[in-house]
């Protein structure tokens, strides 16, 4: 860690010796998930855009692969490809229920997949963007850590199309294709599609079934995009998604051994999306400016798993104590263990946003402050078929239907005040619920909820511009199903609320070579939402999921990323989060009804560092070069109990050429074999040791090495 602040330090004094790049600034980038699309370098909050081409050169083919280069950003490894993520120490680490209640947003081209995030293929897509912090004002509830926002590639005029072949370690096979350009002479109707295929086995061999395929990732993902602008005063964007990941789930084992399972029911982890968004503008005048965002999600998906984590003939080989009726204790005899937990699920979310903006002449006081009003509503509604099986008998069967309904009115003002820019919105929502299940239990919430922020920007130079923010961000309460006797005051739980006050300071030297980003946080969150769970003692395979109410947590941290374009062949960046979360008031429900004093104590996924370093080389003879690293500290797995992880550091490389219309390329990730926990669980899942609690980790993915090529036709 203190040679990574080092490294960082000394980048930081380099700009003083920074070649001039002649005609060639660094564009500027825009942050399209902004209700402005404020440019990054003016935008009042800590955020990070990761553009194709830093995607391209790091060789990222999917979310996964970037999540290192991004400050403050974790997940959870409870999928075959992540859907859970933490913003500054905030978010879920699982959904074993059928009540969905997100704290980060994840959405794709306008649709909304949060929760649900592992369709996110990032082949052919313009730019990743993680903003930090409740986004109170433009997304509400489903955005109280910060929003994960991935843009595809728009349509263009020209006519263009490209092809992209990868062949890799673990039998991977990843192919893919765009095309794009105008569908009519005039222009006025442009198209772009793009397909990949991906398959590989998964990093696992199952010893026990003697196959390498139990964990394969079979992934098929469709974009395709309809730009239609008849007039210069109107547009509709008409984006359709289908993702299909026939994904398989055997990354537990008893050892901890990692990659060589012996399960006899491997599980399964797929997911199905189908996604329609149509965005459609129009300046009704120069004072008046309308945009409408229709979206509509359909997923049906499915997380299966081996609960004994291992197979018949292992359990029946090991010596069990036998117990009579009464529990009393009456001998030995061989074990018997057999679970196997099956989920499947279809959700459907329908929403409709309008916002009416100021145009050029609707500016108001003077022409210095515009204005924005809108209204959003969403309806989600979730379906949930559960079973699990013991022994040979029937466990759990649970069928449950879930809906939501979300109506807000929100709006801003964006001000500028000669060096200042000021900027104030809020958000007002109503939430409402239901749920009903099976067994008989019934909840119907309902929540009136509010956010929104006050920032002030202020250039102190043309290089450099300060700004302090305060936001509020919000999440809704819920329910607990399926509750014992002593959880049952847990049945409920309130809504959160979370304040974030920020400071930061962003630079730009030498018509944009040198960026430097820079923010410092602080984090009060009240009634916080803490997921836990308890193993039931009379049937051990099972347990109890819920949410409770921390008293209060803060958190306090930086993020900080600094990019340097020496010349027009070489570039070198980095990033850097530090973050400090920690309980205030907090004690967890044990199974005879004490309680364990948690206060004080670091939140779940919340490293106290994480960190990247990075350059690219990219000389006029085609020739190219990235080396980069990324690691985090140790952190704790749960919110339960004290597992934990250990700190890592990756290295990756890619080596290639790059010609005009073609290139090629060989690239390593997790160069040095870094063997490394993405989740773990604290509990007894043993007969054999009397169900003695232990911990188990599932792992990241080991070295790989690789070819790409692709082809470009224009």
């Amino acid at each position: 860690m203190r040679r990574t602040v080092i490294s960082l330090a000394i980048m930081a004094t380099l700009p003083a010796f920074a070649n001039e790049l002649g005609d060639n600034p660094i564009e500027t980038i825009t942050v399209t998930a902004d209700l402005r699309q404020s440019s990054l370098e003016r935008l009042p909050a800590s955020a990070t855009v990761l553009t194709a081409t830093e995607l391209q050169d790091e060789g990222s083919e999917h979310f996964e692969q970037a999540l290192g280069r991004i400050a403050n950003l974790n997940w959870s490894g409870g999928s075959s490809r992540p859907r859970y993520f933490q913003i500054r120490g905030v978010g879920e680490q699982e959904e074993y229920r059928g009540a969905p209640n997100s704290s980060v947003g994840f959405i794709v081209d306008n649709i909304d997949l949060s929760g649900i995030g592992m369709a996110a293929s990032l082949y052919d897509v313009q730019q990743v963007e993680v903003l930090r912090g409740p986004q109170g004002t433009q997304y509400g509830a489903n955005a109280l850590a910060g929003l994960i926002y991935v843009k595809s590639q728009d349509p263009t005029e020209q006519f263009e199309a490209g092809t992209e072949l990868t062949f890799a370690e673990d039998n991977q096979q990843t192919y893919s294709g765009y095309v794009s350009g105008a569908a009519d002479q005039d222009a006025t109707l442009l198209y772009r599609i793009a397909l990949q295929s991906h398959q590989q086995d998964g990093f696992r061999h199952n010893s026990y079934l003697g196959r390498d395929d139990t964990n394969k990732r079979d992934e098929l993902t469709l974009r395709a995009k309809l730009r239609w602008q008849p007039v210069d005063d109107f547009s509709a964007d008409l984006t359709f998604l289908h993702a299909d990941l026939d994904n398989g789930y055997d990354v537990w084992t008893l050892d901890n051994n990692g990659f060589e399972t012996d399960t006899d029911e491997p599980g399964v982890d797929s997911q199905r999306t189908n996604g329609l968004a149509l965005d459609l503008s129009w300046a009704i005048s120069d004072a008046v400016d309308l945009q409408s965002i229709t979206s509509w999600s359909n997923t049906h998906a499915q997380h299966a798993y081996d609960g004994d984590w291992s197979n018949a003939d292992y359990w029946g080989g090991l010596e069990c104590t036998e117990y009579d009726d009464d529990w009393n204790e009456i001998g030995q005899a061989p074990c018997q263990y057999d679970y196997y937990w099956d989920k499947a699920a279809k959700r459907d979310t329908v929403s409709q946003e309008v916002r009416l903006s100021s145009g050029e002449a609707g500016r108001l006081w003077a022409d210095s402050t515009d204005w924005l009003v809108g209204v959003y509503f969403n309806q989600l509604e979730e379906h949930n078929d559960l079973k699990s099986y013991y022994n040979g008998f029937d466990d759990q069967f649970l069928i449950s239907d879930y809906r939501s309904k979300n109506m807000a009115l929100f709006g801003q003002l964006d001000t500028e005040l000669g060096r200042w820019s000021l900027s104030a919105g809020a958000r007002i929502e109503r939430r409402v619920a239901d749920y009903r299940d099976d067994s008989g239990e019934a909840f119907e919430p309902t929540e009136n909820m509010w956010g929104g922020h006050l920032s002030a920007g202020y250039a102190l130079s043309d290089a450099h511009n300060a700004y302090v923010r305060i936001a509020r961000g919000y999440k809704a309460g819920g329910f607990n199903m399926g509750l014992p006797d002593v959880l049952k005051p847990h049945s409920e739980f309130s809504a959160e609320t979370l304040y974030n006050y920020e400071l930061g300071l962003k630079s730009r030297w030498f018509d944009g070579a040198v960026r430097s980003d820079l923010s410092v946080f602080f984090m009060d969150r009240q009634d916080q939402q803490v997921e836990a769970s308890l193993q039931d003692p009379d049937n051990p395979q099972r347990f109890f999921l819920y949410t409770n109410n921390a008293g209060s947590s803060d958190s306090y941290g930086l993020e900080w990323a600094l990019n340097w374009q020496l010349n027009r062949q070489l570039e070198l960046y980095s990033s850097l989060g530090l973050l400090k979360a920690r309980y205030k008031a907090y004690s967890v429900t044990e199974a005879d009804g004490s309680e364990t004093d948690l206060s004080g104590r670091e939140l779940a996924h919340a490293p106290n560092f994480q960190y990247a370093l990075g350059g690219t080389y990219r000389n006029a003879q085609g020739w190219f070069a990235n080396l980069n690293l990324n690691g985090k500290d140790a952190f704790y797995y749960s919110d339960s109990n004290d597992s934990r992880s250990e700190a890592y550091t990756l290295l990756n490389a890619k080596l290639g050429y790059e010609a005009q219309s073609w290139a090629l390329y060989l690239w390593g990730r997790n160069l040095t074999d870094e063997k490394y926990g993405t989740r773990g669980f604290f509990f007894g899942n043993e007969p054999d040791q009397d169900w003695a609690a232990k911990q188990y980790v599932r792992y990241g993915d080991p070295r790989q090495v690789g070819i790409t090529f692709n082809y470009h036709f224009m």
